[in-house]
């Protein structure tokens, strides 16, 4: 295909908080690959079955020495960890950690010649999963310590870097990422913390402030991402690697009281004139995004492991819980609308397994083209991992909320899953955006090419239109575009032929529905035309259709290699009924947004939600809480009572940054 592309920062009609809010997103995110991964090729209608079938499978030999370890941590869960006291006390002991790091969790992804157990994405998240069935907060401090703490220095870092911080990350040391601030949040580029190099162009002057990092307290080294000056007038976010014991740094808080992953700890940490080594540079000054956003694929696999460790937990217990609890005179099962609970529990359970593992199957083939699999990943594992959550919550009634039964604790655990490693709102515009960036690409090359243009002259309009009318290469893409826009004729699906054929029927069905999505994304995009940037409803029910015909691929596939391996019994049994029941689901979800593109009640929603907020102006600031850097409000909220509340003030912290061989403290 040869490229066809417009600039979307140039469309017309685009505002100029759109347009810069896309040239952010390109500084962010960095250039397009070279090749299109599933999603993308998705988005055009495509169906490239070599990236999906057959499903991904591990090396037999790290495959059991995984299965080792993890009976291992099966066996120190059931009997030593403190998963209730880690919820009521707040923290996870440190003698936890240390057994953590003498069963090699806390370095299994860091390579053997660094003290590691050097196995491969889909190990961890296995293992990930397994600690989230018992332990939310272990299973986000495992995560935050490898998946973006150690793999920072691991794909990032000189090998002095590596040599010298490794084998603490291995064996001793927790490590901590500094991204999140007052004002930061999911907008990653507005960095506030700050550096630049000294005089004698020997050490980065680092001041400003971090909010969020989970286990800097505890921490032998950070990661740190500062805003640099690179060019006069030109800034770019930089990765510093920081230890705590360095001049100026001062943890603050070490933790706040919460909701859920109580057990965790997330720092508040201040910089002030820190004299960071030049040898301590991650990757190139400039470049400290593209670090942090390539770890947050390890993260958002990690996020969606643990989350699918707590649901299959939730749902294994409420599942036995409705076959002994009796109501009149019938157990809970009984019950269809109880049933139809348990269908929806063993559905999703299976369709999130199937997702994971295919993305970590991406990440440990080592494709280019996966941030959008691994946002999906991310954003539908916590969604339905949630859902799975509240069905085994209202199967249990009552007694759900009681701590001893541990479903509750579940319940808080998952909820945050919504929300960090970019929230599931900025997901689904990502997904959207990205996902049909170089098909909208084209679209409006087309558009700027033959149709009338109000900018311009009469003469200025017939001349570009004559030339381009005869130009193969638009008029190439401009006539099947045209048919499919203006008369609804839309190309033949592809063809999925690597499956077997007990599923050639629903192979047949997804393939249709791809290239359906592909029509739909079209149609939206000439409807709404610039102003789809600024509906993200209408971007969100595309990315979910995205997000479902994903989770159908990834469970066709997984289903496809399960019946190949001639897998039999009632677990299998369980297994081929629950993916059934998910590819049913998930068409009936799609034609629902599908049907929500045209017939919806967007317009009353704009209209509720301006009159609600301009109630809301009306009230006093003073009666709530205010973000404490608010650009419009700093101040002027309602002082929060924490008498009654848990502290965790910083109190002379003593840096675990030890001699060589010592352990952290």
């Amino acid at each position: 295909m040869s490229e066809l592309k417009a600039d979307l920062k140039k469309m017309k009609g685009i505002s100029e908080r759109d347009a810069k809010m896309l040239a952010d997103a390109e500084v962010l995110l960095g250039p397009d690959p070279t090749e299109m991964g599933w999603i993308q090729n998705m988005f055009w209608g495509h169906v490239r079955e070599e990236l999906i079938f057959p499903y991904p499978k591990s090396d037999a030999e790290e495959t059991a020495r995984c299965d080792q370890l993890l009976a291992a941590l099966d066996d120190y869960f059931k009997n030593e960890h403190p998963a209730v006291l880690i919820d009521q006390e707040q923290e996870i002991p440190r003698w936890v950690i240390d057994r953590l790091f003498e069963l090699g969790v806390m370095g299994m992804t860091i390579p053997k010649e660094h003290g590691g157990l050097g196995m491969g994405v889909t190990s961890y998240v296995r293992v990930l999963e397994k600690i989230g069935s018992y332990c939310g907060s272990t299973a986000v401090l495992v995560s935050a310590h490898q998946s973006i703490g150690c793999k920072a220095v691991m794909l990032f870092g000189n090998e002095e870097q590596k040599a010298k911080w490794l084998p603490h990350l291995a064996q001793d040391w927790v490590s901590a990422f500094c991204l999140s601030e007052p004002n930061v949040g999911c907008d990653a580029g507005g960095q506030e913390t700050n550096c630049h190099l000294s005089e004698d162009g020997e050490h980065y002057i680092l001041n400003g402030e971090k909010k969020w990092a989970t286990s800097g307290a505890i921490s032998g080294l950070f990661t740190v991402m500062s805003k640099q000056e690179i060019a006069p007038g030109k800034t770019r976010v930089t990765a510093l690697v920081c230890t705590p014991d360095m001049e100026g740094i001062e943890i603050y808080q070490k933790n706040r009281s919460k909701c859920g992953i109580r057990g965790t700890w997330q720092a508040r940490i201040r910089f002030k004139d820190v004299k960071v080594p030049k040898s301590h540079l991650l990757h190139e000054e400039g470049r400290g995004l593209n670090v942090a956003l390539t770890c947050l694929n390890y993260g958002r696999c990690t996020l969606s492991a643990g989350m699918l460790g707590g649901a299959r937990t939730a749902m294994d217990q409420s599942i036995k819980w409705s076959q002994t609890r009796y109501q009149f005179d019938r157990p809970l099962g009984d019950f269809e609308l109880v049933r139809e609970r348990i269908a929806n529990m063993a559905s999703l359970c299976y369709a999130m397994d199937a997702m994971l593992y295919m993305t970590t199957g991406f990440l440990d083939r080592g494709d280019k083209d996966i941030r959008i699999e691994t946002a999906i990943c991310k954003t539908f594992c916590s969604e339905m991992g949630w859902r799975v959550v509240n069905d085994a919550v209202q199967i249990m009634g009552g007694e759900s909320y009681m701590t001893e039964n541990e479903v509750e604790r579940i319940f808080r655990d998952s909820r945050i899953n919504l929300i960090v490693e970019g929230a599931n709102e900025v997901m689904q515009s990502f997904i959207f955006g990205y996902g049909g960036k170089a098909l909208a690409e084209q679209m409006i090359a087309v558009k700027d090419s033959l149709l009338w243009s109000a900018g311009e002259g009469f003469g200025a309009n017939v001349g570009r239109m004559f030339r381009n009318a005869f130009n193969p290469n638009i008029m190439g893409k401009a006539i099947p575009l045209g048919f499919e826009l203006f008369f609804g004729l839309k190309k033949a699906p592809g063809r999925i032929q690597k499956i077997h054929p007990s599923l050639s029927a629903h192979a047949e069905k997804l393939a249709s529905l791809i290239r359906d999505h592909s029509h739909q994304f079209k149609m939206a995009s000439k409807v709404h035309e610039e102003k789809i940037l600024e509906r993200q409803v209408i971007q969100a029910r595309i990315a979910d259709v995205a997000i479902y015909l994903h989770a159908m691929a990834c469970t066709l596939s997984k289903l496809d290699a399960q019946i190949r391996e001639g897998q039999e019994g009632p677990e299998f049994e369980r297994d081929r009924a629950a993916a059934l029941h998910f590819l049913k689901q998930a068409e009936v979800w799609i034609r629902e947004s599908w049907r929500r593109l045209e017939q919806n009640a967007d317009d009353s929603m704009r209209t509720a939600a301006e009159a609600a907020i301009e109630h809301n102006n009306t009230l006093a600031n003073s009666g709530f809480a205010i973000p404490e850097r608010s650009p419009s409000a700093q101040g002027t909220g309602r002082t929060l009572r924490q008498d009654a509340i848990k502290q965790f003030p910083g109190d002379g912290f003593e840096s675990p940054t030890r001699t060589e061989g010592a352990a952290a403290q």
